[in-house]
């Protein structure tokens, strides 16, 4: 009975105390009481830590992994060559000092307030600017701890970092803006950055840019020596490709019109001089003011981009058409047989003409010889062999005795006077010169003008082919 006895208490401690732990978990005091139990975890693993001094402090050096996550690009601005990105910037290390054990998971998150207390890398970035961590509501970050004593802390960053850049290729140019990160105070024997080995820098899918494209984002290590000895860091560069839609609209085409517009001149007559000259000096103001404005928002750089080589180019052309026009006009005045007419002097040759002028001399009009040309000719011919007008009859009175003597002794006294001999060569030249005004070769076309109207549109498109080829292969993405 002893033994039975014995047998039946055990059974009855047994029952007991597992509907005590039942009991327990099922109370709300229990949580409680494991949020007490971490808190104790945490305090226990913090009592005696310095946070001043790194893991593994005189043995090897501590390893710290990189990753980031680009949430967004942008502004990108070529004036002061820098650029910004909004990015999740992650950093893990192992602290053997916060090992810790427990069933109730692998995985601790912690309150920021944990980073205060805990040593953290100094990580700063070599070319940054202007960068800062966002606060709102709370500050963007987080720490977690894993058994092993792995520490990840996560926080989100806004970094302004410079971006050289060379401008050669604007706007069809590929730049290179880097990203160099590193250690402020610990060296290569105390710290060493790698990056995370199953994620480097991750692109949002949704990032987009309004005047780049992201083609491609390679990284690498390596270390920075100074004077206080050689620091390890991370590098990664950004290959932003430039959109050339906005150029294409408010400078390349503009500059091309113009160019087109110029053109027109040579299809106007050669004698219209206002129209050509105004023509001329319109497009080459318009084409100042649209190369002014295309640099406004670029750095004053020594040396020329593409899009000044175009503009250059489109100038030169448009100019190249206000020079041809000059030849023109030049060869117009003295060679084509244009005529400049002097009233004053036409006139003085009409008074200085007399009825003894010989009405086969040779008169000129401007470089027409009337005598020699064979419509004037003819004209000629036929106004000289215009009969003369009838004499006056004046032996018609004298017919009649009965007049009386007193009459035909007057009028033999005083005869009337004779109607001056028309001037036939003034009125010829008057004629000549109005028929050589209605010709068609007083005013044709310039050889020259030809010329231009096939010589100027082959060879802009001949050099816009080569220009476009050429910028255009050489900045394609073949990274």
């Amino acid at each position: 009975m002893n033994g039975i006895g014995i047998i039946l208490w055990w059974i009855s401690l047994l029952f007991y105390s597992l509907s005590f732990v039942v009991c327990t978990r099922s109370d709300p005091g229990y949580k409680n009481n494991n949020h007490k139990n971490v808190s104790e975890l945490l305090d226990n693993l913090l009592r005696g830590y310095d946070n001043s001094i790194r893991p593994d402090f005189g043995g090897p050096p501590t390893i710290v992994e990189i990753d980031i996550m680009v949430r967004s690009m942008g502004p990108i601005s070529e004036v002061d060559m820098t650029y910004s990105m909004d990015c999740y910037f992650r950093q893990t290390w192992v602290d053997k000092r916060l090992e810790y054990h427990s069933t109730k998971g692998d995985t601790l998150a912690l309150s920021i307030s944990m980073l205060e207390k805990i040593w953290k890398p100094d990580t700063y970035f070599y070319n940054g600017k202007q960068s800062y961590l966002h606060t709102i509501t709370t500050p963007n970050k987080f720490v977690r701890l894993k058994m092993d004593g792995r520490v990840l802390y996560s926080s989100r960053l806004t970094v302004k970092a410079s971006c050289p850049m060379n401008l050669e290729d604007f706007p069809m140019d590929t730049q290179r803006c880097p990203l160099k990160l590193g250690s402020f105070g610990y060296t290569i024997s105390d710290v060493l950055y790698r990056w995370n080995a199953n994620r480097t820098v991750d692109i949002a899918l949704d990032m987009k840019m309004s005047q780049f494209d992201l083609i491609s984002t390679p990284s690498g290590n390596g270390t920075e020596k100074m004077k206080l000895g050689e620091y390890s860091t991370l590098d990664i560069n950004f290959y932003l490709q430039r959109h050339m839609g906005n150029f294409l609209i408010q400078v390349y085409g503009p500059c091309t019109l113009l160019v087109i517009l110029s053109w027109v001149s040579f299809w106007l007559n050669r004698e219209a001089t206002a129209d050509r000259v105004s023509l001329g000096v319109t497009t080459v103001l318009t084409m100042t003011f649209l190369g002014l404005e295309a640099r406004t928002d670029l750095p004053k750089v020594s040396y020329p981009t593409a899009l000044d080589f175009f503009v250059f180019l489109s100038f030169a052309f448009i100019f190249a058409t206000i020079i041809q026009f000059a030849i023109v006009h030049f060869h117009t005045k003295y060679g084509s047989g244009e005529v400049y007419f002097n009233e004053d002097s036409s006139s003085e040759e009409d008074d200085d003409d007399s009825g003894s002028e010989d009405p086969n001399r040779i008169r000129s009009v401007g470089n027409l010889d009337i005598r020699r040309d064979p419509s004037v000719r003819s004209l000629q011919m036929s106004i000289i062999e215009v009969p003369p007008p009838p004499r006056l009859n004046n032996g018609g009175m004298g017919g009649s005795s009965s007049s009386g003597e007193g009459r035909t002794s007057s009028s033999m006294r005083n005869p009337p006077t004779p109607p001056p001999p028309p001037n036939w060569a003034s009125f010829c030249r008057k004629q000549g010169r109005k028929h050589f005004l209605e010709m068609e070769s007083v005013n044709s076309v310039s050889k020259v003008d030809q010329f231009a109207r096939v010589f100027f549109p082959v060879s802009f498109l001949a050099i816009n082919v080569f220009y476009w080829y050429s910028y255009l292969y050489k900045n394609s993405p073949h990274l």
